[in-house]
Parts: structure tokens; sequence; C-alpha cells
């Protein structure tokens, strides 16, 4: 058995600013509570809500911690009182509400997922936009076989994992990207549609991708103007769910379509999220997209690796947006 230490590097963030705030120091290994568990982190997903709480636009929620991080892969190292589910040296990915930047991080034992044939990075790229995409797509959303998802931001982490999603559980995918390759390499992963938004109106693609119908969910990470332009794009009964505004969070909307084609629109954020409501999703995804992933046909998509050290460095090409699906840090 390996001896845990008393310190460990985490990434810190000195002050809200730009990629440079990101600065390797020496912090406590943290202790894990009532079922949860310590894991000692091989790599860690670079995700949106990383840099929004490095600008200081994020903070995380009370009694989590303070180092950025939501999602890490690695083995169990120690078991909190009371955890039962996982045995030390165990091989897990998890949804954490912070600290995954750093060579130990605590998670609830059900936020936890087996890693399965996956290497470390691809595990580390799975927990953030998996919950994400299962809990607003399929149970927000309520997705079925033959019906159609627009989804934008398709070569996004989120993006790239729901168009694979989408095509497993038989929808028709239309995606919005902002580029040729990024349009590219959605097709690529299955996408039916992909719409350059530098260049084209994604309503008139989706009408016309429709037969005039319009698409039964959206998933939209941009809000802004974009609120208004989902409702025309939307189907009858359509479902239009938000994720993200990064666009901004306030628009001008005429809500005369909400009720002419009776749609509904909703939201969820994770982070906050009890721990009941993410031990659910966990479940679910162990149920439903694990297997997916242990077949080969979903797959998280990484785009580059850093060394944990390299944090600022990571973020700064995540603020580029030239990368398509995840960006991971890995830890020696």
């Amino acid at each position: 058995m390996t001896t845990i230490p008393s310190t460990m590097t985490a990434i810190g963030i000195t002050s809200s600013g730009g990629p440079e705030v990101l600065v390797p120091e020496r912090r406590p290994v943290p202790a894990p509570g009532d079922g949860e568990v310590l894991i000692k982190v091989a790599a860690a997903g670079v995700n949106r809500p990383d840099v929004m709480q490095r600008k200081g636009l994020y903070p995380p929620p009370p009694g989590a911690s303070d180092i950025p991080g939501l999602e890490i892969a690695g083995e169990i190292a120690a078991l909190g009182p009371g955890a039962q589910r996982w045995r030390i040296g165990d091989r897990v990915m998890a949804l954490v509400s912070g600290g995954g930047y750093a060579e130990y991080c605590v998670a609830h034992e059900s936020h936890a997922l087996p890693v399965g044939a996956l290497s470390m990075a691809e595990a580390a790229a799975v927990p953030e936009t998996t919950f994400t995409v299962w809990h607003n797509v399929f149970e927000r959303g309520a997705l079925k076989a033959g019906e159609t998802l627009l989804v934008h931001g398709g070569s996004s982490g989120i993006g790239t994992t729901a168009i694979q999603l989408a095509k497993n559980f038989g929808a028709r995918v239309i995606v919005t990207a902002g580029s040729q390759d990024k349009c590219d390499a959605c097709r690529k992963l299955g996408a039916d549609v992909a719409v350059n938004y530098s260049s084209e109106d994604f309503v008139a693609a989706t009408k016309a991708a429709t037969g005039g119908t319009g698409a039964d969910v959206i998933l939209d990470m941009i809000g802004g103007d974009y609120v208004e332009r989902n409702y025309e794009a939307a189907a009858v009964e359509g479902r239009i769910v938000q994720i993200a505004f990064q666009g901004g969070p306030k628009a001008t909307v005429n809500f005369m379509r909400l009720m002419l084609k009776r749609l509904h629109h909703t939201g969820s954020t994770l982070r906050s999220r009890a721990v009941a409501d993410k031990g659910a999703i966990a479940r679910a995804l162990e149920d439903k997209v694990l297997p997916l992933m242990s077949a080969g046909t979903v797959k998280p998509i990484v785009f580059k690796t850093f060394p944990l050290a390299q944090a600022a460095a990571a973020h700064a090409l995540m603020e580029t947006s030239q990368h398509i699906g995840k960006i991971v840090l890995t830890v020696e």
C-alpha cells in the first residue's frame, strides 16, 4: 500500500485574471469525508466553468475546493467513513465540485465510475460532459429515437459527446460550429448536418434539414440572441435546454412562439446540484452510456494534453477555441 503524502502540488488561482494567474503551489492533501473517496489523480479535464472561475465569474459552491477542476481520473487512494462501493487501487473517473487540478482530489463515491478500457486521459474527459449531456439532452430534453437534436458548439467537449450519444440512441443531429474544419469533424463523428455559423443562418439550415418542421430538442450553451432564434428553429412541442450563457444571460425575446409552438425552455447547472441528484445521473450513465464506451461506439475526443504545471497553457488554448473535443491535464 502506498503512503499518502501530507502535501501535494495543485494549481492555485493567484487572483482573478488571464491564464497566467494559474500557478502550481503546495497544498495539504484533502481527507475524504463521509461517503467520499480520495483519488490519486492521473488526469483532469479542462472545462469552460474552470475558465469562468479563473476570471472570478463562477465562484465554487460553499464547501467546495477553491482549486479548479470538475472532473478527474485516477486510482482510489483512501476511503472515507462509510464509503463502500470502491476498493483502494480501483481505477475510476469522477465528477467533482472542485479540486481536480491537483495530485489528489476528493470525490463522493456515488459520483465515480469505472474507467474500463479507456486511457486515464480519455477517462478524465468523460464525467463533466457525459453527466451534462445525459441529464440535459435525454432527461430534461427527453430526446427520443427518430427526433432531431440541434447542438450549438458541436465541436466542443459537450458537442462531440452529444453528437455520439444522440446518434447511438437513434436521433438525427444538426450542429453549429465556427469553421469548416470543425463542421467536418462533427460530420465525421456522425452529425447529419453541420452549419458553419460564421457564414450560414442556423435557423434556415435547421428548417431546411427538417422539411420545415424544426428541431425537437435544442442544446444551447450560447444564450443571448440565440434564445429567440432557438424558438424559431424549434419544432412544435420542441424542448430547448440551456446549459450556459457564453453570449450573455439576457435576451429580448418575442415569447409568442413559446405559446404557439407549445415549447418547453428549461436548463440546469451541474456543480451545485445535490449529491443524490448527481449520483442518480451517474447510475444512469453506468447503465446506458458506459456499455457504449466499452463497445467503442462512443469515445471521448481528446484534442490535446498538457502536464498539470502547464494549466495556464491549457486555458490559453481553450480561450482560442481552436480545439475540437477536450483538453486534459496529466499528472506525473
